[in-house]
């Protein structure tokens, strides 16, 4: 096991990090920007460094700055958390070209499902069903109207690298194709670093499911079920929960299965998720494969009891997954929602500045992840992230009971959050009866 471990990330994912290496008796380095100075959660690890200025670019995605503060504090291993380098196949190639473990997936396995391209005929190859799409990337606007007309219209045009909605653009004829092609290639150019694009089948009121997987250096892989995404906005979800409330249980057992037989495919190890879309009929698709940890990560945790940042720092230290699928328990109802520094009125625009109160609900089955506090300052250079607020019951029914309990329970002045939108989301017919699709919120709630 791992002695010492730098945390190269901030906020939410940095203290929960550094809470799990806290309980395993491991040492802690934490890196952190000008913007971060003094944070609360920064007085948890053994070690900080400051690695440049609040521009992630200057500081969070600087990997030498985090390479030399990993040799300066003689760590073994590095945890990337979610955003920022985590999917990096470079960073993780560079952490281990200086014997320091990359707390994730092989270089190898990153660069064939962190390309969406090359993970959708690894998929094809396994017999995971995908959208109809380009066989390939797509390399001009002309290119990108043949293969629209052959599959039909709408379309969706994505970048072939990267994920969250960025350098992802719906065409829905010859002429709006052309101008959206364009646009996602600069945007996927800027947010990447790759302006490539492939084209799918865009699937009309479609919900968002995707699985959570482990996997250990001994080939051993298993699903810890699945979690429902399909409230979001923009492509960025907002709500979470597992168990899916519309899932039959074959396609259940199917899904979870699929996710499985692709990442022993790809040679998968550490924590993963492969997403999915799911028509109106329950048909499902292969989307992406994320190679982190992600933000949802607590509502797996609720249901199934299992500690997935401990689960990842076991796995890249060498150990086998200590259960077999058939031991993996699906327990209640968990559900969750990302309480962001926004303002849902104003299209969403973040709310950066100092939280001059903030109380968290509690009682039972409630968890509230945050590094915020009263009194803290929310940056304007990050993420809006503030906290994420779960919840545990035994029904669904009881489960969206507590939230919105903890929901009015939770206060916090000073900036303008996404909490009122989730109380009206939480009541409305639609989310408790569970008929909603990935525009929702688009369509109930339009932004001024």
């Amino acid at each position: 096991m791992f002695q010492r471990i730098l945390v190269a990330n901030r906020g939410e994912i940095a203290l929960r990090i550094l809470r799990a290496c806290r309980e395993m008796g491991i040492e802690t380095v934490a890196v952190f920007s000008e913007a971060d100075r003094g944070a609360a959660y920064l007085e948890l690890a053994d070690e900080t460094y400051c690695i440049g200025p609040p521009k992630p670019a200057d500081s969070y995605l600087r990997i030498d700055r985090i390479i030399s503060a990993a040799e300066i504090g003689n760590v073994q291993a590095i945890h990337p958390g979610y955003g920022f380098l985590a999917e990096n196949a470079h960073f993780a190639d560079v952490c281990r070209s200086c014997n320091i473990e990359f707390i994730g997936p092989t270089t190898e396995s990153m660069q064939l499902l962190g390309d969406k391209n090359s993970a959708r005929q690894i998929a094809k190859q396994v017999g995971v069903p995908v959208v109809p799409g380009s066989e390939g990337l797509v390399r001009n606007e002309a290119e990108a109207v043949r293969i629209a007309h052959q599959i039909g219209f709408p379309v969706l045009i994505k970048a072939a690298a990267g994920g969250g909605g960025r350098g992802m653009r719906l065409a829905l004829n010859d002429l709006s194709l052309k101008s959206a092609f364009q646009q996602a290639q600069a945007e996927a150019e800027a947010a990447f670093g790759s302006g490539e694009l492939y084209i799918e089948k865009y699937i009309e009121h479609p919900r968002h499911v995707e699985v959570q997987i482990l996997g250990d250096n001994y080939g051993n892989v298993v699903h810890l079920w699945e979690r429902d995404c399909t409230i979001q906005r923009r492509h960025q979800k907002l709500i979470e929960e597992s168990p899916s409330p519309v899932l039959r249980p074959e396609v259940r057992q199917a899904i979870c299965q699929a996710a499985v037989r692709l990442a022993k495919a790809a040679g998968y190890t550490n924590a993963g998720t492969v997403e999915f879309l799911v028509d109106k009929d329950q048909n499902f698709y292969f989307i992406e494969v994320n190679a982190r940890i992600q933000v949802e990560h607590p509502v797996t945790e609720m249901v199934t009891g299992i500690d997935l940042i401990k689960a990842q720092i076991r796995i890249a230290a060498g150990e086998p997954l200590p259960f077999r699928q058939e031991d993996i328990p699906h327990r209640g109802v968990a559900i969750e929602c990302r309480i962001n520094a926004e303002d849902p009125k104003r299209n969403f625009r973040p709310s950066p500045g100092k939280i001059e109160q903030l109380i968290v609900p509690g009682g039972f089955g409630v968890r509230f992840d945050s590094h915020a506090h009263a009194g803290y300052t929310v940056p304007p250079h990050y993420d809006s992230m503030i906290g994420k607020l779960i919840v545990h019951q035994p029904t669904r029914q009881e489960a969206i009971a507590c939230m919105r309990r903890a929901l009015q329970e939770l206060r916090i002045q000073g900036v303008t959050t996404t909490v009122p939108l989730y109380q009206e989301i939480l009541a409305h017919p639609a989310f408790v009866s569970g008929q909603v699709d990935t525009t929702f919120v688009e369509r109930t709630w339009p932004s001024e």
